[in-house]
């Protein structure tokens, strides 16, 4: 299993959501707007439109049950993320691009894990980003880490098709938008600097070196670019995750837990998979045993660990306290 895994053959539903919503939920062809139980259409919407304030939204423990009924017209995709979270900051951008190609056969529904923990304890998130369907109230697990954007199309393409086998195939149109040759017009988004957008496209390459170069040119036009530096902390832990097997990660540390490559290799999963606090630990933990070298490459890596969860996080903080205890 590597860092990053790969988009699933097939996919399965496989969560019960019956504890928010206590409902039964088979699919179903989708009755059409203005029926009992579906939302009102839009003004000069088709038949099998529905009318949604936004394609990308927010929901709740509290609001999920609005996601649920929706879910008997249009396909849901469900990403659930958490501020921390770097991989999360490289995946949203992807998703929200995607879900407005898509132009209403597809809506986005964000989830913060912290925030709402029966919907994170349903979905069954053992590690974010996490992004799941819901689709004719039943929901189906995609995938977890944070993809390509061609494998991601390749995901909302299967989505696409399970939902048409289950009659799923009514079309989002966001009440009040004017449309443009039919399709709902999306306000465009604000252009990112060049060496951001080089590092965007190579990240959706899977060129994770171009894009690395990208940022780093960036930081060196402008130290203080924090995006930029934050940038390149997210994608330079996505490239050392290529290709790696935690048995194998976990098995050398634990055969040599003095070696401080083999402990940042560890930390460098907890990161990805969101368990901070154990990342932070295990490094500061090692690093009073390490010489020189060995302390520069760790603080290195706990200040890169510091901007993908984001400098305002308590634990950042905290963490930042300790080594700044170690150093002194």
């Amino acid at each position: 299993m590597t860092g990053l895994p790969p988009v699933p053959a097939g996919l399965r539903g496989a969560v019960d959501l019956s504890s928010l919503v206590n409902r039964p939920a088979p699919p179903a062809p989708a009755a059409a707007p203005g029926e009992p139980g579906q939302p009102p259409a839009a003004a000069g919407s088709q038949p099998g439109d529905v009318a949604v304030p936004a394609l990308v939204v927010d929901a709740t423990d509290a609001t999920f049950s609005q996601v649920l009924e929706l879910s008997n017209t249009v396909p849901v995709i469900v990403d659930l993320w958490a501020e921390w979270c770097g991989p999360c900051k490289q995946l949203s951008p992807v998703l929200d691009k995607l879900v407005s190609e898509y132009a209403g056969r597809l809506l986005l529904v964000k989830v913060d894990v912290d925030a709402n923990p029966q919907l994170t304890q349903a979905f069954q998130a053992q590690s974010i980003p996490a992004v799941a369907a819901v689709i004719g109230g039943r929901p189906v697990q995609l995938f977890v880490g944070a993809l390509p954007e061609a494998q991601v199309r390749d995901v909302f393409e299967q989505v696409l098709e399970l939902a048409a086998q289950n009659g799923v195939t009514g079309r989002a149109v966001v009440d009040g938008a004017p449309e443009v040759d039919g399709e709902q017009a999306e306000p465009e988004p604000e252009p990112l600097p060049p060496h951001h957008q080089d590092a965007y496209d190579a990240i959706d390459r899977g060129d994770y070196d171009a894009a690395i170069t990208a940022y780093r040119t960036a930081i060196a036009q402008d130290p203080r670019d924090q995006l930029a530096v934050a940038g390149l902390a997210q994608v330079s832990l996505i490239a050392r995750l290529q290709g790696v097997t935690i048995a194998d990660v976990r098995g050398a540390a634990a055969a040599a837990p003095t070696d401080v490559e083999a402990q940042l290799a560890v930390a460098d999963l907890d990161v990805s998979g969101g368990h901070v606090d154990d990342a932070f630990d295990r490094v500061l933990t090692v690093f009073p045993s390490l010489d020189a070298a060995g302390k520069d490459a760790a603080r290195t890596r706990l200040l890169d660990y510091f901007e993908i969860v984001g400098l305002d996080d308590p634990r950042v903080a905290a963490a930042r306290r300790r080594l700044t205890m170690l150093l002194y």
